[in-house]
């Protein structure tokens, strides 16, 4: 019954490397999780390079959220992590977030940075309990449609 289950919940979620064919539904994503997204492009280019690490959040076939993060010598920084709307609040960004962070430090990253949006409550949640902790403060960073000018923390974990 199990597998039944699974079936009509769409599937078993999986964490796993993307390819270069999943660059257009990865743009569509972070598009319509942020307000400057990034198009089908800038994901090639960022999937050519060999210092950047991306996974994709699948449910079944259909691909449902990614972690992005580029690595520097024994550190990264998560450059985005986005989750459908559709299927926020299921824990799911937390199981992409901590599996992105292991091959973080299968690579040998032992200090990670990101920075989030001040008012994101939801983000700011997964990365406490991930365990990061703010670090600073950058005045009106993040840009909106509308013009306004939101801060960001910048948050940093040990995973040495």
């Amino acid at each position: 019954m199990s597998w039944f289950s699974d079936w009509w919940r769409g599937g078993t979620a999986a964490v796993e490397p993307v390819s270069a064919r999943d660059a257009a539904r990865l743009a569509q994503l972070h598009g319509t999780s942020f307000a400057h997204g990034w198009g089908e492009s800038e994901f090639e280019t960022m999937l050519s390079e060999r210092n950047t690490l991306v996974h994709r959040l699948r449910l079944g076939r259909k691909i449902i959220g990614f972690a992005v993060s580029r690595i520097g010598a024994d550190e990264a920084e998560i450059l985005s992590v986005a989750v459908d709307l559709s299927y926020r609040g299921r824990g799911l960004s937390r199981a992409l977030l901590m599996t992105h962070l292991g091959h973080l430090a299968g690579r040998g990253v032992r200090t990670i940075f990101l920075e989030v949006e001040e008012n994101n409550q939801p983000a700011r949640r997964l990365y406490d309990r991930a365990g990061f902790v703010v670090v600073g403060r950058r005045e009106r960073y993040y840009k909106q449609a509308n013009g306004e000018q939101l801060n960001a923390l910048l948050m940093r974990r040990d995973l040495s």
